[in-house]
């Protein structure tokens, strides 16, 4: 005989909190979030035009990608070091001020000197703003570590998407639109997160400033900070230079970029933990490097057949947002420091490839031709396949790694939140035990003496 047990009502298992209900702390950052992500893809659609309105040459427009990322890139190192002193909060206002007054100044420019330096101080606010973020969400989101890194995703993936568009639309009526148009949004984030967020206290042991690089002594994350730098090589070959291919309007080239940016967003947020559970880390990142190296050889065969460029610029988003995730993924992974430490080293190394792609593209055309660059791109992207491959057995020995203690392991992934880590896990503490507060607000522990 069966016998079934009768749960009592009103004790059953809650069910988990939706991701989506946050208190407006959360939403002020996760806003501030998905406009910081559009600066990624915003110039895109008007990269043709101020070459054109500014008498510009491509290879200078292009500097407003390696002004951007070489100084995000350089600044990732000390960004940990700040927040570690003056607290997550203060770090994200001095971010938002610097891409409000950037971007605005950017867009009363008359030279592409001016732009290229305006765009480099946006680089610096953005490196503030986005080391400290994640971890602010993870400290104030109900529902835990898991909901607050579906939101910081979810923004992600929005911002990508949006960023072209609303430059093309922008970009449309002038060049100038598009930086406007981030400092007015970047204004409102500020003023929300200014209003809404909690002030938030120092951690007791502050970061070093030698960490990051000191980090690069591990092989396994010297190797796959190198495979981060060779496939973000060939990403911003094509998201620099493709535009200039095109020849569309900025609207035009927005939706483009727009298609490319969903699919950028799905593959990161979707695809490729989907890939990695059927195939498996190491398989599904060969598999996406090799077809995007033939996806970027593509554009180098046929760079002057409109049709191929634009389908082949849209697929690799496929490609780059299945890389972004899943090599991210491998560093955490397998790197043998902590995770904030893993992370500002990777960002940097990756960064500095992504910012010199786009200016050596433009200059190899002007020496060469529209050939060279892609095809560099699919050879760098194809060598980030080869270089992976040298910590092969580490990525197998991660993926095999027992799936048990779940809980544990968002605790310790909150703790290593970069930017705030102690306040990261008190809060996740709180939240789990029903702590002092109301889920979702941080309480003010004792501030460590400065």
């Amino acid at each position: 005989m069966t016998h079934r047990t009768v749960q009592p009502a009103g004790t059953g298992p809650a069910e988990p909190p939706s991701p989506f209900r946050q208190p407006k702390a959360v939403w002020a950052v996760a806003f501030a979030c998905v406009i910081s992500f559009m600066g990624i893809g915003l110039v895109d659609p008007i990269l043709p035009s101020l070459a054109s309105k500014l008498k510009a040459s491509p290879s200078q427009v292009e500097l407003l990608f390696t002004s951007y990322l070489v100084v995000t890139a350089v600044a990732m190192l000390v960004t940990g070091w700040v927040s570690s002193r003056i607290g997550a909060k203060r770090t994200l206002i001095i971010g938002l001020v610097l891409i409000v007054v950037f971007s605005a100044t950017a867009g009363t420019s008359d030279t592409i000197g001016q732009i290229v330096g305006f765009r480099a101080g946006w680089g610096l606010g953005n490196a503030l703003f986005i080391a400290t973020s994640l971890a602010v969400i993870v400290g104030s989101a109900s529902g835990g570590f898991g909901g607050a890194i579906v939101l910081y995703e979810t923004a992600l993936g929005v911002g990508i998407a949006c960023g072209p568009l609303l430059g093309g639309l922008l970009g449309n009526i002038s060049w100038r639109g598009p930086f406007f148009g981030v400092s007015v949004l970047m204004l409102i984030a500020l003023v929300a997160t200014i209003t809404l967020v909690p002030p938030t206290p120092r951690p007791a042991q502050p970061s070093s400033l030698s960490e990051p690089i000191k980090a690069l002594r591990h092989r396994s994350l010297a190797t796959t900070s190198v495979t981060g730098l060779l496939y973000n090589w060939g990403f911003f070959t094509i998201l620099g230079y493709a535009p200039f291919l095109m020849d569309l309007s900025p609207l035009r080239l927005g939706a483009v970029f727009c298609g490319w940016g969903v699919l950028v967003a799905i593959f990161a947020v979707f695809g490729a933990p989907w890939l990695k559970a059927r195939f498996g880390t190491a398989p599904t990142l060969y598999g996406s490097l090799v077809l995007m190296a033939l996806d970027t050889l593509a554009i180098g065969l046929y760079p002057d057949h409109r049709v191929v460029v634009i389908v082949a610029t849209i697929v690799s988003g496929v490609f780059i947002g299945t890389n972004n995730t899943l090599v991210t993924t491998a560093v955490m992974s397998i790197a043998p420091v902590p995770r904030p430490v893993a992370s500002a080293t990777y960002g940097f190394v990756r960064f500095i490839g992504g910012g010199l792609a786009p200016f050596v593209a433009g200059k190899l055309v002007e020496h060469y031709n529209t050939h060279v660059p892609f095809v560099l791109g699919a050879v760098t992207v194809a060598a980030a396949a080869v270089v992976l491959g040298t910590v092969h057995r580490a990525l197998e020995d991660a993926d095999r790694r027992p799936d048990a203690h779940a809980a544990e392991r968002d605790e310790e992934a909150a703790r290593e939140a970069p930017g705030l880590p102690e306040e990261a896990v008190a809060a996740e503490e709180a939240l789990r035990k029903g702590g002092p507060g109301r889920p979702g607000e941080l309480t003010e522990g004792p501030r460590p003496s400065a």
